[in-house]
């Protein structure tokens, strides 16, 4: 429980146990120890209080500035029963905001030594429940108008079900491996993470028929949605929390809060819902917590609250950067403060989409309403770098323009800002929080220590061609997410299978070999090669005042405008496919064993309704129905891993019925 005494208390006692924040849009959940529920009379003993965070995660997609979607239901199931909903209420949440961070969740309790094998989520379908904003400055090509918000008629949930007004779609998850919710308190804390991959080439689907007429944007949340395991709690990203202050411990040592939801759709100026949700922040008392009183623009470094108890007391709205302890207690590397809740929300958070790279003036990022903000940058702007597992990440990883000019921020970083003056035009960077650095591109000159990624925009200054050197053999990088073991050095995996990571000795030789292929059509439609998403740290032995590749991950290149060649012959498991522009078909591989199978999509489009059936391939009804789909002619979409052999390796295959998409 939260302390009783403190030096202050606020009029909102804090009365409610410790919950967790994590990964993407986090679930604290607290549960109740001694083996039985929480309301069981046992032995009389009291509950102890835990917290295990579920995690939603996701990979962003460059198309789009703001996926907005409201979970209204959580459920896990195994064996130990179905829980009831573990959200107290629905949750609107911008998953673009959610590149590899955390946002908590309020939810019921859970018994410990339950053991749970999957979960259920339950997001709202109803036309105008998930919001599509295209992003400031999407592909070239992207059908849609940059900054717009895609009409709700235009947009369709896959799979809704329920009369109007109360549609809604099921997303079942089944765990990679049972989760046991620990039975006593301490210790190793560990975590679940459902991932919401916005980079799935099925999540959303746009169709517009030939002929011309709407396009429609399809959601499609079955297949997209998976579990990863999550063992080491430190290497946790959180996202920003915001909060109201109720006290601070005796000893000075922990900020007591309860959660502050801001509003969604964002509002000028913003307001928040107040939750039950009580949380407890520690001090860093051996590097150090960076306080800001943002209303008297000021900041300095903390190793206990008492120095700011007044400020506090008089400025309540907290937003607050932490990073968890392997027992599920949080540490504050940064405290922002007002007495206005729109002063401390003003901080643009989103990824960056442009940079001054060449004077170093300023870059600007997609808001997450969707709005690109521009920021200056002055010499006093401090870069940061969050590491989880790192105390040093209080410390700044450059000032000023120089890193810019540097080419350090780059388009793709995720990143959250705080202004000097929230009323200033424009905006001037006091600190820039990267909480994710992307790099994503063509792989070239992939040997055993480093490889290159090449990206284009439709801005083309935006492009970047950087070597990024993999880690130290010796940097700890996680752990198995089958096995649990520890890794070490550089790691990656195949997009289609998280769960099965590369690592350890040869590991480099291994992805130089994995991505030297390349496909071609020839003619007009030109080649595709291998790409990767690496998401990079800094101040790697590697690369000690610069960014090195901690992972990497094959991306599913696409091929755009194809129709099928030639269907699947008999006994055999590919088919071609020819290229608008091209000369020569090209083979595509597809798998049908269970738990490496391709997926394959059904699209749909009659009376202008876009439907999205997953096809299972390792049955023979889903098999069939896809040979089916595939005649010659037919107009698909392959996703894969350019292969050596000219082949393309197909993660997801995409075929069209009823009305034909341009």
């Amino acid at each position: 429980m939260a302390p009783k005494n403190s030096s202050f208390r606020m009029p909102r006692p804090l009365d409610h146990p410790l919950t967790a924040v994590a990964l993407a849009a986090t679930l604290a959940v607290a549960a109740c120890g001694g083996g039985g529920s929480a309301d069981s009379g046992g032995s009389g003993a009291t509950p102890q209080s835990m917290s295990v965070p579920f995690v939603i995660s996701d990979a962003s997609s460059q198309d789009w500035s703001s996926i907005q979607v409201t979970i209204t239901s959580i459920v896990l199931d195994g064996s130990s029963g179905a829980t009831a909903n573990l959200l107290s209420a629905p949750v609107t949440v911008n998953l673009e905001q959610l590149d590899g961070l955390g946002d908590a969740l309020d939810i019921d309790q859970l018994t410990a030594g339950a053991t749970y094998t999957g979960a259920t989520l339950t997001i709202s379908a109803n036309p105008g429940d998930v919001v599509l904003t295209v992003a400031s400055d999407p592909e070239a090509g992207f059908g849609e108008a940059a900054g717009s918000v895609i009409d709700a008629s235009r947009t369709q949930v896959s799979g809704a079900q329920g009369p109007n007004g109360s549609r809604t779609v099921t997303v079942q998850v089944r765990f990679e491996s049972p989760f046991t919710v620990p039975a006593t308190a301490g210790g190793t804390t560990p975590a679940i993470d459902i991932d919401f991959d916005l980079a799935h080439p099925a999540f959303v689907i746009g169709h517009a028929p030939v002929g011309g007429g709407s396009t429609v944007w399809a959601v499609n949340f079955n297949g997209p949605v998976l579990h990863h395991p999550v063992r080491d709690l430190t290497r946790l990203l959180l996202r920003h929390f915001y909060g109201t202050v109720t006290g601070i411990s005796a000893d000075n040592k922990t900020l007591m809060l309860t959660r502050d939801r801001p509003t969604m759709p964002i509002v000028s100026p913003e307001t928040f819902t107040a939750t039950s949700h009580a949380m407890n922040v520690l001090v860093d008392s051996t590097n150090g917590t960076l306080f800001y009183d943002l209303d008297a623009k000021t900041h300095a470094t903390i190793t206990d609250f008492s120095t700011v108890s007044a400020t506090l007391a008089s400025k309540p709205y907290v937003r607050v950067a932490a990073r968890y302890q392997q027992d599920g207690t949080l540490v504050a590397t940064r405290v922002f403060a007002s007495a206005s809740f729109n002063t401390v929300f003003v901080s643009p958070e989103g990824h960056v989409v442009h940079v001054d790279n060449a004077a170093g003036s300023g870059f600007t990022v997609d808001n997450a309403d969707g709005r690109p903000i521009h920021l200056k940058v002055d010499g006093n702007t401090q870069f940061f770098f969050r590491a989880p597992g790192n105390a040093g990440d209080v410390t700044p990883i450059g000032t000023g323009p120089g890193f810019l000019t540097a080419h350090d921020l780059i388009r793709g970083f995720k990143v959250h800002v705080t202004p000097v003056d929230v009323l200033a035009v424009p905006l001037v960077a006091a600190a820039v929080d990267i909480e994710s650095a992307p790099y994503e591109g063509r792989i070239t000159s992939a040997s055993t220590s480093s490889f290159t990624l090449s990206n284009v925009f439709a801005t083309l200054t935006d492009g970047y061609t950087v070597s990024l050197p993999e880690i130290d053999p010796t940097t700890p990088n996680g752990s198995d997410p089958i096995t649990g073991n520890a890794i070490v050095g550089f790691k990656y995996w195949d997009f289609a299978y998280p769960t099965l990571v590369t690592s350890g000795a040869g590991t480099g030789a291994s992805f130089a070999a994995a991505t030297g292929g390349a496909i071609s059509f020839g003619g007009t439609a030109g080649a595709y090669y291998p790409r990767a998403l690496s998401y990079a740290t800094w101040g790697d032995p590697a690369q000690p005042a610069g960014w090195a590749a901690r992972t990497a991950i094959l991306l599913p290149t696409s091929l755009p405008r194809t129709s099928v060649a030639t269907g699947v012959a008999a006994g055999a498991n590919t088919f071609t496919v020819n290229a608008v522009g091209g000369a020569t078909p090209v083979t595509v591989d597809f798998s049908t064993a269970a738990g490496s199978a391709t997926l394959a999509y059904q699209v749909d489009r009659t009376a202008g309704i876009v439907t999205v059936t997953p096809q299972d391939l390792t049955s023979a009804a889903g098999l069939a129905a896809f040979k089916a789909g595939l005649q010659a002619g037919a107009k698909v979409q392959v996703s894969g891993v350019p292969q050596a052999d000219g082949t393309v390796r197909a993660y997801v295959v995409s075929y069209f019925t009823g009305v034909q998409p341009q």
